[in-house]
């Protein structure tokens, strides 16, 4: 990809997530926890990251550090995932087991806005082949 969005987001001391561009253009965005400073600003790192979004996008959500999903951190993500810029992007989250996958599921119940595409994997080798599969087939 020759036209790459910049990312905009640096290192900041004390938040728990790291971000960096997928080959695809997408992003690949690693949580090693969910306190409220870092969920915050993750939050407006991507309502930030939305603006001015055109194209379709392949984004990585890796959760397997984190040992819980406060419900704050879905609300938030149904928050960002309510943006029409949205609709433009595939977003796979993954989860260290089963467990999280279901807590994720059961607390997002309705909470999830109708933007991206998302599915919760636990295997990063699942999660990868359903990003790479040509845009047009979300399903």
């Amino acid at each position: 990809m020759t036209d790459t969005k910049p990312l905009n987001w640096s290192p900041t001391p004390g938040i728990g997530y790291t971000v960096s561009r997928r080959a695809d253009g997408g992003m690949n965005i690693i949580f090693t926890d969910l306190a409220d400073t870092t969920i915050n600003h993750w939050h407006d790192f991507a309502l930030d990251h939305l603006l001015g979004s055109d194209r379709l996008t392949r984004n990585l959500y890796d959760l397997r550090q984190v040992a819980e999903i406060p419900e704050k951190a879905i609300k938030l993500a149904g928050d960002v995932n309510n943006d029409p810029s949205t609709r433009n992007i595939r977003l796979a989250v993954l989860v260290a087991n089963s467990n999280t996958r279901q807590a994720i599921i059961d607390i997002a119940a309705g909470a999830i806005g109708s933007g991206a595409a998302i599915r919760i994997f636990t295997s990063l080798e699942e999660a990868e082949t359903w990003l790479g599969k040509p845009l047009d087939q979300i399903i």
